[in-house]
């Protein structure tokens, strides 16, 4: 069984989903009765990743994608600009105290010199630290012969990188875990030791995961005996923030191959101690200004990001994960939107930029592939992202805000101006299976809480404050 690293380079990998019967509500969203044995061994995998350049020798800029990929891409200045962020920097608020867990597989061999060429052709200081630990056992030597290991090494690369962007003064703890040897294979068990490890020596104040699996793929046992690390945080007080996903309303079957043809959901965004980050589709000119208003990530029926992604001209399922869980019941929290979620814990709860037609620049050095700039996307950034802004939350609060899921659907409630609604688009998706078309109907975007963006996205001079202090 295998989850799938959500880092799509442009082209890269697809992320799993899930379902079973709902148990019923409870403060933190109860889990199912486990109906059926726990697996021995969940695995993590990135998905084929298709690499693609750019062209030039420094990070291209907006029209430059869009004349030689026929997609936009972004660069950091246009990000933060496009979140608001400048204001918070001037206020000095910019993640400082604050530290960064990213857990990824193997890691990168380069990163720390990747991070400082980004942060040197992108004008971003430097990190305050960039410390790597290995808590659950030695990592094997990166092989870049292995498609894999050189997917989990640009998983590791967009993670920091865009982690930085968004909190330039938080630290940044790379989380590696070993593998299974030197197959490319992850067991989803080292993840947990390792993110237990973290906890237990209060080396954090916000994780970051770029990582999902169907729900149904995994099992409701099997999703409750791999929850310790979630639990731990949550009592310890460390936020734990994870993408929706790739596929939409669909998602792969154990098999990372084949999708389930009916709606699914991924774990662990569904997991009501984790906040799930589904993914949006900005519009943004050369300074970081949109010239219309953040859709729902949808790039499915797009050809020419199929192209890119796929190798043909789709469709094929690239859009943001979102749906109710079957494995877990309606968190408190969400008792306001229970007309929309029922007794499920519904997915995501707030998205970030995610789309592959708004891709953005990250850069990367090590084996298997040309030294460059790469453009990248889905909800493997806009997990990073918001891992950014918590960050800058917890700075501004004096401490680490653990679980903020019940703050923001608070927000929400009050209608604070910090949540941006998301209004238009959908993530429904269509592919073809075993010599036919399917397509997985899914949710569209509405002027409140919805499945396919949650509750929006944000204007983080507003958020950040308001976050703060509700948490």
């Amino acid at each position: 069984m295998a989850l799938a690293s959500g880092a799509r380079m442009l082209a890269a990998a697809a992320l799993g989903a899930a379902v079973f019967t709902i148990a019923p509500a409870s403060p933190m969203g109860a889990v199912l009765r486990p109906a059926e044995q726990a697996q021995a061994g969940v695995f993590v995998r990135p998905g084929t990743v298709n690499l693609r350049r750019e062209r030039r020798q420094g990070p291209s800029n907006t029209a430059q994608c869009q004349q030689s990929l026929q997609i936009s891409c972004y660069n950091p200045a246009q990000v933060q600009q496009a979140y608001s962020l400048p204001a918070l920097y001037a206020k000095g608020v910019n993640g400082k105290g604050a530290t960064i867990v990213i857990v990824d597989p193997y890691g990168s061999p380069t990163i720390g010199r990747d991070l400082s060429t980004f942060d040197s052709e992108e004008s971003l200081p430097a990190a305050p630290s960039l410390r790597i630990i290995k808590p659950a056992g030695k990592v094997p030597s990166f092989n870049p012969n292995n498609s894999d290991i050189v997917g989990w090494a640009t998983e590791t690369t967009l993670d920091v990188e865009w982690a930085h962007v968004i909190a330039p003064g938080a630290r940044i703890l790379l989380v590696e875990t070993p593998g299974a040897k030197s197959n490319g294979g992850v067991s989803m068990a080292q993840i947990v030791t390792a993110e237990k490890y973290v906890i237990g020596h209060h080396l954090g104040d916000v994780i970051s995961q770029s990582f999902v699996a169907t729900e149904q793929a995994v099992g409701s046992a099997t999703i409750e005996s791999l929850r310790g690390a979630y639990t731990e945080a949550y009592s310890d007080h460390v936020t734990v923030v994870t993408g929706s996903g790739d596929s939409g309303a669909a998602g792969y079957e154990s098999n990372q191959s084949t999708y389930y043809t009916y709606p699914v959901t991924m774990w662990p965004a569904s997991d009501p101690l984790v906040t799930a980050v589904g993914g949006t589709r900005l519009n943004l000119d050369g300074n970081g200004n949109r010239g219309s208003a953040d859709t729902v990530w949808n790039d499915t029926y797009n050809k020419a990001t199929n192209q890119l992604v796929n190798g043909n001209a789709g469709p094929g399922p690239l859009a943001s994960g979102g749906g109710k869980s079957v494995v877990f019941g309606r968190p408190t929290y969400q008792n306001g939107v229970a007309g929309i979620v029922g007794d499920h814990r519904g997915v995501p709860d707030i998205s970030m930029s995610a789309a592959c037609s708004g891709a953005v620049n990250v850069y990367q050095s090590f084996g298997g592939q040309q030294a460059g700039w790469y453009a990248l996307c889905g909800t493997s950034e806009a997990a990073p992202l918001f891992a950014g802004i918590v960050a800058l939350a917890d700075q501004m609060a004096g401490h680490p805000l653990g679980l903020i899921n019940p703050a923001m659907y608070k927000m929400a409630a009050e209608h604070l101006p910090g949540l941006v609604r998301v209004t238009s688009g959908n993530n429904t998706v269509t592919f073809r299976q075993s010599g036919r078309s399917h397509t997985v109907h899914g949710y569209s975007a509405e002027p409140h809480y919805n499945l396919a963006t949650g509750l929006g996205t944000i204007n983080a001079a507003y958020f950040v404050p308001e976050l703060a202090r509700l948490a």
